[in-house]
């Protein structure tokens, strides 16, 4: 599948605040796009997006019908029934997910294979994007080889297996057991390719199950890419900071920005739910992300927006104050 070159191109990192503006290209006939994890369900699971006949239906409709329709899609409805099936908040939704429908998804997604439709195909071409931009942050500033790096939420080893590839000393988690043991596998025949030792100067990440605060230890560089969508802003302070007493020189964060256009683009999102259940999706305004840096003695010094069709992502890479 081709696609045009200015939905993917390579993220523009600047020292300085301003973020690259992101361009609409007015398209006829074809229907604005959703955000990843957009709803409260999982926009990976939709084949295409909602078409013009159904908007016309629901430009039709009454303004009763709509309220009906906005109370069924009601997110905060949604999550806290989810809460309350798996007997816990966003993080216990979360790891509930992970371990089960969300991680056959997430993996082919994250995969090579050709079982993945549109969306699920974008999705996987703009997270790859910004494991590139990560990537080139770090070897940018020299070799990686013996550097102690963080991968919080790790996945499938997106990341942690490029890094290892470098040299560096990875240490990986995820609340998700299955994900966990999945990157595990991964890095396994990458690294090894069938043999029984790694070669010189490789070392196999290690990888573990735990939750973003319960991780400790001190590395060089952190990285915690696109998990904050998991969670509100409330939480995602205290992750900020628990993330940045564990960096000794960087911190590298991605999440789904908070902006009027993508706001409207989720709400509208929320009104056609796909068919299995995921966990609630939460944009955070790079301003927040900012101060809670501030608060405990960090500062930006790259920024920038990965996106493609269906996938947003602000990069942020920062340093000690």
């Amino acid at each position: 599948m081709a696609f045009t070159s200015s939905l993917f191109c390579p993220m523009q990192l600047s020292p300085n605040p301003i973020l690259p503006k992101l361009h609409r290209r007015k398209t006829p006939g074809v229907p604005a796009a959703i955000p990843p994890l957009s709803t409260a369900t999982d926009v990976s699971v939709v084949g295409n997006p909602f078409d013009s006949t159904t908007l016309a239906v629901i430009g039709g409709s009454s303004v009763a019908a709509l309220a009906a329709v906005l109370s069924l899609a009601d997110p905060e409805r949604r999550r806290q029934m989810q809460a309350e099936e798996v007997g816990g908040g966003d993080k216990e939704v979360v790891k509930e997910y992970f371990n089960n429908d969300g991680f056959q998804r997430w993996r082919r997604i994250y995969g090579e294979t050709d079982d993945v439709n549109k969306v699920q195909l974008d999705i996987r071409v703009g997270h790859s994007k910004t494991v590139e931009n990560v990537m080139k942050m770090l070897t940018d500033e020299g070799s990686l080889k013996g550097v102690t790096v963080c991968d919080a939420g790790c996945g499938t080893g997106s990341l942690s297996i490029p890094l290892a590839k470098e040299g560096a000393l990875v240490t990986a988690s995820d609340i998700s057991a299955a994900m966990v043991a999945e990157a595990e596998k991964k890095a396994r025949e990458e690294l090894l390719k069938g043999k029984d030792e790694l070669s010189p100067g490789l070392v196999m990440p290690k990888f573990e199950v735990s939750d973003l605060e319960s991780l400790s230890g001190k590395y060089d560089t952190v990285v915690c890419l696109d998990v904050l969508i998991h969670y509100p802003q409330s939480k995602a302070d205290a992750m900020i900071a628990h993330l940045a007493s564990l960096a000794e020189n960087r911190l590298i964060l991605s999440f789904a920005p908070k902006t009027f256009y993508y706001s409207l683009l989720k709400r509208i999102g929320e009104l056609f739910p796909g068919p299995s259940k995921a966990t609630r999706a939460y944009l955070h305004a790079e301003a927040d992300v900012e101060r809670a840096l501030q608060k405990v003695g960090w500062r930006i010094r790259k920024r920038g927006l990965t996106t493609t069709q269906f996938y947003f992502a602000n990069l942020v890479e920062a340093i000690r104050a």
